[in-house]
């Protein structure tokens, strides 16, 4: 596992970290690419925005807030799983 000390900045009302642009090759990641931002048990995870084509007639806000549900509900579901 490859580590890195960075310091975070002030940007005007919000806060960054830089990450080496090595780091960004190796995970994928360029300039402008969407990232999903976590926070579980006390760390942050950094992800690429998968990019989902929706079929015709899906709209964008309803897939998002259909995540938000099964996120929200996952434990339920998986025990429904095991019936």
């Amino acid at each position: 596992m490859e580590q890195f000390e960075r310091k975070v900045t002030k940007i005007g009302n919000s806060y960054s970290i830089t990450i080496p642009t090595e780091l960004l090759r190796q995970v994928g990641l360029a300039q402008g690419d969407d990232v999903q931002v976590e926070v579980k048990d006390g760390k942050i995870d950094l992800r690429k925005k998968e990019q989902i084509t929706l079929p015709e007639g899906v709209d964008a806000e309803f897939m998002d807030i259909l995540n938000e549900v099964i996120k929200e509900h996952d434990k339920a579901f998986k025990g429904l799983v095991s019936r």
